[in-house]
């Protein structure tokens, strides 16, 4: 089956853009191409496109760079790449977690970051660390350069604020962990070989300088909604209490109780998925909160 007629491989953002206008709507970006041909294949009676414009030749949207107390992921990064960072599994380690459960070997590969948060599904495991991190998206909407929160690239399942035939995504920027701060993710998947997430969870904590109490938090749990979002209630009854096993349980109690995940036939039922947030928010907040007090990091459950 012929998927498309012409494929380029610009090496600037600004040739990239060039052929997205040359094509007036008709060409499709495309990086690992791990969503984008299986989607191809997968339609009935599929018309080949018009023209692919293949962006990892662009040096700048395959980097992971320091700028500061930031750090800079390009779209154009694979998950291999994030989980090989000695930088990452340092001051993001919740995002080497989650890149790092990402399929097999051949994916992590060539999928990349950017796009899974290009497709816009909301059980992007990245996509659910790249919210607790709090971080920003680069990208060039409508010819003009942008940086929006990762949370407003989401319209709905699907739907990304980005249209991968005139727009790019360019990258990520998030802070650094400092002292006192860690993040952590973990998930829970079907046992079939197929790496579909019941739920995944990262999070980000700030403890105060005696690393005694908790001083901020961000949660993410996903899928939950039709766009990743945020516990902000957990997260604001995590504020001035104790890290301690105790509050860790009880914020695990509050989660389970303000948070309402649906019945999938992919995933599981809403019931067993709530229980999970329980079990999954106690695993993440304790490791991450060992991690801030003790300093010592190392990524956990990464594939080979």
């Amino acid at each position: 089956m012929k998927l498309w007629e012409h494929y380029h491989t610009p090496t600037t953002v600004d040739g990239a853009l060039a052929l997205l206008a040359q094509y007036a709507g008709q060409a499709r970006v495309i990086a690992g191409g791990t969503d984008l041909l299986v989607d191809a294949r997968a339609e009935g009676g599929f018309h080949p496109y018009p023209a692919l414009v293949d962006i990892t030749r662009i040096p700048e949207l395959c980097a992971v760079e320091e700028d500061g107390d930031f750090i800079t992921v390009g779209a154009g990064v694979t998950h291999t790449q994030i989980v090989k960072s000695s930088l990452l599994a340092r001051y993001a380690t919740c995002l080497v977690e989650s890149c790092g459960v990402v399929g097999g070997p051949q994916v992590r590969n060539v999928g990349t970051l950017g796009g899974n948060v290009a497709h816009a599904l909301p059980a992007g495991d990245g996509t659910t660390s790249l919210v607790a991190l709090d971080a920003e998206a680069d990208i060039v909407k409508d010819g003009q350069p942008r940086r929006v929160p990762v949370q407003e690239m989401f319209l709905g399942p699907g739907q990304s604020l980005v249209d991968s035939t005139r727009d790019l995504l360019l990258r990520f920027r998030f802070h650094r962990a400092a002292d006192h701060e860690a993040t952590a993710f973990k998930r829970i998947m079907r046992p079939q070989g197929v790496a579909l997430p019941i739920l995944g969870c990262a999070v980000w904590v700030r403890l105060d300088e005696n690393r005694a109490t908790f001083e901020a938090a961000r949660i993410s749990i996903a899928p939950v909604g039709p766009t990743p979002g945020r516990a902000g209630e957990v997260e604001q009854a995590l504020i001035g209490q104790p890290a301690a096993d105790e509050t860790i349980t009880r914020i695990a109690e509050l989660a389970q109780s303000t948070l309402h995940p649906r019945t999938s036939k992919y995933r599981a039922t809403a019931d067993y998925r709530r229980e999970m947030i329980g079990v999954l928010v106690r695993r993440t907040l304790a490791l991450a909160v060992k991690r801030a007090q003790t300093g010592d990091i190392v990524p956990e459950g990464v594939g080979a």
